[in-house]
């Protein structure tokens, strides 16, 4: 992202003065207001520097604004370029830590002519590539968030379907079983009834038979009572069997209605926890999504490879020095960041450590295994691996 901040002449702002900046020194990494700039474009030592005006420069992306060609340990211009380490150096990095590097170039061969290289078209290409792979990728996956929306609603349509269909298949089972109960009872309610009605017929009987002797007392004859006495009787009779054979014919039994819902449908309730499942089937997107190929082969690289072990020259440090009695089998050599050296003797299963110098300090450690191998972790730490004699 280009950086929005106004920057201030460099030489003025030295002197405590703040006027604003309108060119920008590639290589003395200053800026300049329009009276610093005249003397600047003046001098033999810098009127062919390259410059460009601030309102460029806030152009640049605020990374690239601090790569400094200058290095920061040690405020020198860089010169040279390290292939090993892939980073430019000042003369003085060569002395602090790439003493040991074999493959160092003058820097101005690593970038000269590097704007008009191939590897800026090529970088040019698989930016396109990229952003195109980005434009299909998202225009895959915005098809994609459609077709599941899509299938969402699918889905929906299809629960609330079998939700339907089990509704209606209740429905139709609750009203045959409400149908059924209507006939039943109907049907229980109807003999019960005809009943009633009938012994209510049979209770009047009596009940006129009951207030005739009263009266055939007051006013019947001998004969009539007697004959009547008799008709009484049998009427009496009648009915007492009649109540008798109802009674042995089981219709004064309790008849009471029950539902008794079948088990399948209230183990729903325990044995169905779950409407269904929703599952995520993953496809190979091989078929549908095309993306362009990275570029592996490139025709010219930006800067060099770093050296392969094959390329890498080995160099003399020091000598390890053992006593006399110390016959050493070395399984492993480690060297500290202090200098120091450790190895791992594998015939006496110890640990032992050494000076800069390659003199023997003292022993470490010593294994009930056979050490195997080891590493350097951290502060002072070191880890070991054993095996047994087998």
């Amino acid at each position: 992202m280009a950086s929005s901040v106004n920057h201030l002449c460099t030489i003025c702002h030295d002197d405590g003065i703040s006027n604003s900046a309108v060119t920008w020194c590639t290589e003395c990494e200053v800026f300049f207001c329009g009276d610093c700039e005249k003397p600047h474009r003046k001098s033999r030592l810098s009127k062919n520097h390259k410059t460009m005006s601030a309102e460029d420069y806030k152009k640049l992306p605020t990374f690239m604004q601090e790569i400094s060609s200058q290095c920061r340990d040690h405020k020198k211009k860089f010169e040279l370029y390290c292939s090993f380490h892939a980073c430019p150096c000042c003369v003085q990095c060569i002395t602090d830590k790439h003493k040991k590097c074999q493959d160092m170039k003058p820097l101005s061969d690593i970038i000269q002519q590097v704007k008009s290289s191939a590897s800026v078209q090529l970088f040019e290409k698989d930016l396109t590539n990229v952003r195109e792979n980005l434009d299909t990728a998202i225009k895959y996956l915005k098809t994609r968030i459609s077709t599941i929306n899509t299938q969402k609603t699918k889905a929906v349509e299809d629960i609330r379907n079998v939700r339907k269909s089990i509704n209606d298949y209740l429905d139709k089972l609750e009203q045959d079983i409400l149908n059924d109960l209507e006939s039943k009872h109907s049907k229980l309610k109807s003999n019960m009834a005809t009943l009633v009605h009938q012994m209510d017929q049979q209770a009047s009987q009596i009940d006129q038979m009951h207030s005739l002797i009263t009266k055939m007392t007051q006013y019947a004859t001998a004969l009539q009572m007697y004959v009547s006495l008799r008709e009484i009787e049998k009427t009496t009779s009648q009915t007492a069997k009649y109540v008798e054979d109802l009674e042995n014919g089981d219709h004064f039994s309790e008849k009471n209605l029950e539902v008794n819902i079948l088990s399948a449908l209230q183990s729903i309730l325990q044995d169905v926890k779950s409407f269904g499942d929703i599952n995520i089937n993953t496809i190979c997107i091989s078929s549908t999504l095309r993306l362009k190929t990275s570029r592996k082969d490139q025709a010219q690289h930006l800067v060099p490879k770093v050296p392969v072990i094959e390329q890498i020259k080995p160099s003399l440090l020091t000598r390890l020095t053992s006593t006399i009695d110390m016959k050493l089998n070395i399984w492993a050599c480690l060297i500290l960041p202090d200098g120091k050296s450790i190895t791992l003797d594998r015939n006496k299963k110890q640990l032992l450590l050494f000076s800069k110098d390659g003199i023997f300090i003292r022993k470490l450690i010593t294994f009930t295994k056979y050490p195997w191998d080891a590493c350097f972790v951290r502060n002072y730490t070191v880890a070991v691996t054993l095996r047994s004699a087998n």
